[in-house]
Order: structure tokens, then sequence, then C-alpha cells
């Protein structure tokens, strides 16, 4: 069913007069883990850029500090009715080109629209209570994508549970290392909440030049709950009937185990810890060196 008149005349509008799209100017390169790698069969890979070019879009959208919350929700709601129903206004060029692959490969878009969820929910919400606030948020903000993959490969969705688990832990670890910018630009802190209170933690510590003590905690305790999601996704790899997306899964969780280590040991707030690219390089081939043979 179409949208209601009187609200796509509403996005008529914001699409002439901005655009609804707010690019960031990152890309697949600007990513901690691979996106659509030579690892992937050639035949998917324009799909999964056809997915990621839609998931940068909305996630622009949801992250620039320029916008309104309800002008964000507006526009991130014109993509979903655009991935529901088609569209053929250029603003929503992306939508209508994930709708379309999705189509292709028959595919659900529940996972392009469970991303715009959790952006919706970006908007309006700067903090999480608890763990289970937390990974409620990665359900629909990064396990999405895993499930995506595992679908355009063919692969049985009693895998999902692995996926989701290295989603998730991808997404809490993109959190740590982004802590003090998401909190200085955007006014959001994914730490849960009720740990802060208990280590003496306060959000006002994230603007600090290093961690506190208390924040110190919070990560820790972090990064032991990122160990038990990645020591569930290790069976992940193994059991891909596909094994070039198991490589690729491999390769992902190598590097997820490494920044996790970093994380315990150097601090977001001083430096962003993020593996350089000649290390990146020796981690993936260990991983898929480990893998293959």
């Amino acid at each position: 069913m179409n949208a209601p008149v009187a609200y796509r005349r509403r996005m008529d509008t914001i699409a002439t007069t901005s655009g609804l799209e707010t690019p960031s100017g990152k890309g697949a390169g600007d990513e901690n883990f691979p996106v659509g790698s030579w690892l992937l069969p050639k035949a998917l890979r324009p799909h999964v850029a056809i997915f990621y070019a839609y998931a940068r879009a909305i996630d622009d959208i949801a992250d620039n500090p320029q916008l309104a919350a309800d002008v964000k929700i507006a526009r991130l709601e014109a993509f979903a009715n655009a991935l529901r129903n088609g569209s053929s206004d250029p603003a929503l060029s992306k939508a209508e080109a994930l709708r379309l692959s999705l189509v292709a490969t028959g595919i659900t878009p529940k996972h392009g629209l469970d991303l715009i969820s959790a952006f919706k929910q970006d908007a309006v919400k700067p903090r999480y209570e608890n763990w289970g606030e937390l990974l409620d948020y990665c359900d629909r903000s990064a396990s999405p994508v895993g499930r995506y993959l595992l679908d355009l490969h063919g692969e049985d969705k009693s895998l999902y549970p692995f996926s989701d688990a290295l989603c998730s832990a991808l997404q809490v670890i993109n959190h740590l290392q982004d802590c003090a910018k998401d909190y200085a630009e955007m006014d959001r802190v994914y730490l849960p909440q009720n740990w802060m209170r208990t280590d003496n933690a306060a959000v006002e510590h994230l603007a600090r030049p290093s961690l506190s003590p208390g924040l110190r905690r919070v990560l820790d305790r972090s990064l032991e709950r990122v160990d038990t999601l990645l020591a569930e996704a290790r069976r992940l790899p193994g059991n891909l009937r596909s094994r070039r997306l198991g490589a690729e899964s491999a390769v992902i969780q190598a590097i997820a185990e490494r920044l996790t280590v970093r994380l315990r040991y150097e601090d977001p707030l001083a430096t962003r810890v993020a593996l350089s690219k000649p290390a990146a390089a020796v981690t993936a081939l260990r991983a898929l060196l480990g893998f293959w043979i």
C-alpha cells in the first residue's frame, strides 16, 4: 500500500530542498572489517555492494548531528517505504536498488527494515540502561548484515545465532572504539548505564583525555561480554557450506579478537584503537591459513 498523499508530499519537499542522504564520506575501506571482499563469490559481490550502499546511506542519516530527530525519522521511513513498495525518486535510489536486488535473489526485505528500526532508535535514544538493551539494539543494527549474507549464500538459518554473536561483538567493539566521538558529536553513550553507576563512571568522563578508573572497569566488563559472543561466533566459519563465506567470516573473527585484545590495554579516549593496514593484513593472512589448512 502506498504512503498517504500528505506524507508523500512531505517527503517530496524534503527530497527537493535538501536531498534525503547526508553522505559522511565513509566507504567500505573505512570499516574495521572486510566488506564484500574478493573472498566472496564474484557473482554475489555486486549484491553485497548494493546492500552496503543502502546501509551506509541510512546510517549516515541517523548519525548526522545537524539533523533533528523528526527529520531523521522521516527520511529513514522514506527509505523503508521505498524498500517495501518501490520508488522512482532519485533521492531513494539506494533503497530501490536494494529492493530490486532482493527480488532478484529472493531475500526478504526484513534485514534492511531492521536496520531502519535501529537507526530510527538512534535518533531518539541516546542511552542504554543495561547489556540486554544494548544487545536488542545490536540485534537490529548489526545482526541483519550477517543474516543477509547467510541468506545471499543460501546458508541454513540455523546458523543465525552464531552470525548474530559475531555481528553483535563487532558492533560493541565499534562502540568502544568510538565512545568519545559518539558522546562528543551526538551525545550517544552505548555503555550500559547500570554498569556506569556501579563502577562510579559518569558519562561526562567520556570528555576527558583519558579513561577514568570507573570507565576502564566498564569497558573491561563490556569486553568480557564481547569475549563470550566471540566464543559463540567461532562456530560459524567451519559450519558454512560456502568456503568463501567461511574464509571471510574467519578473517572477521580474527580481526575482532585482535581488536578486543588491543582495547584491553589501550585507551580509546586517548587515541582510536584500530589495526594498521599491515597489522590487519597479517591477522587476515593468519586467519586464512588456519581456516584453509
